[in-house]
């Protein structure tokens, strides 16, 4: 079967649920796990931005999508003329069963049915903690937030996070001020890059608030690719 993924955590999931090079023939510009059997597949673009016409060559009989990654108007062209699954994930649930209809439709059930049991094994660790109130920003200018709704939020429950912004949906953009009652800030190195720089000179902005630097990989990769975050997940509540 020739599949193009148009998600980095789905790629991802591909080669975790053991498929190779010869099954992928294109990925986009931002798929880069796992570094070393990626290199050599076929960019098609941007998550946003596909390549329609390179994608066309390619002639997949498969490709799979994301409601919130892709585009509603590049998906609805490549469905014209080839088969394409979307996936629409907000919870664990909702991976766990992606996971299941993935590893149906690629003949991959046992291997899909060990990885979500390593992920029901990894969050069940955390229950019991104390929430921590956490605000989550996924963005700059303006800042950017994720609601109660979002496989994020989901995320940060399970290792013992309340997101402040729970009530809200979405991303919705945010000021500064609203933070001001959150025991800690992460800054998700994704979508945009918020790296050391920025945690100093919020932190100036808001002293009585712990400001950390987070992998956004941790937190909005559905799929596989939580499955190997168990230690990065301990150690950021140790440091909380």
């Amino acid at each position: 079967m020739r599949i193009i993924s148009l998600v980095p955590s789905i790629t991802k999931t591909l080669f975790d649920l053991g498929l190779g090079n010869h099954d992928l023939v294109g990925r986009t510009k931002f798929c880069i796990h796992p570094e070393n059997l990626v290199k050599n597949i076929p960019i098609i673009g941007g998550t946003k931005n596909l390549n329609i016409d390179k994608i066309k060559e390619l002639k997949p009989d498969l490709i799979l999508a994301n409601k919130e990654e892709n585009t509603k108007e590049q998906v609805e062209e490549l469905q014209q003329y080839f088969r394409v699954w979307v996936s629409d994930i907000k919870n664990l649930k909702d991976n766990e069963n992606f996971l299941w209809e993935l590893g149906m439709l690629l003949k991959k059930n046992k291997e899909a049915e060990e990885i979500n049991k390593e992920i029901e094994t990894i969050y069940s660790h955390f229950k019991g903690n104390q929430p921590k109130k956490v605000a989550y920003l996924i963005w700059q200018n303006p800042y950017m937030t994720i609601g109660g709704d979002t496989f994020i939020n989901e995320i940060l429950e399970k290792i013992g996070c309340e997101n402040i912004f729970k009530n809200r949906t979405r991303y919705p953009e945010i000021n500064l001020e609203d933070i001001k009652d959150a025991q800690y800030l992460f800054l998700s190195t994704e979508p945009f890059p918020f790296n050391e720089k920025h945690v100093l000179e919020l932190q100036k902005l808001l002293p009585n608030v712990k400001i950390l630097l987070v992998d956004g990989e941790a937190f909005s990769w559905f799929g596989s690719h939580i499955a190997e975050y168990k230690k990065y997940y301990q150690n950021l509540v140790d440091s909380i």
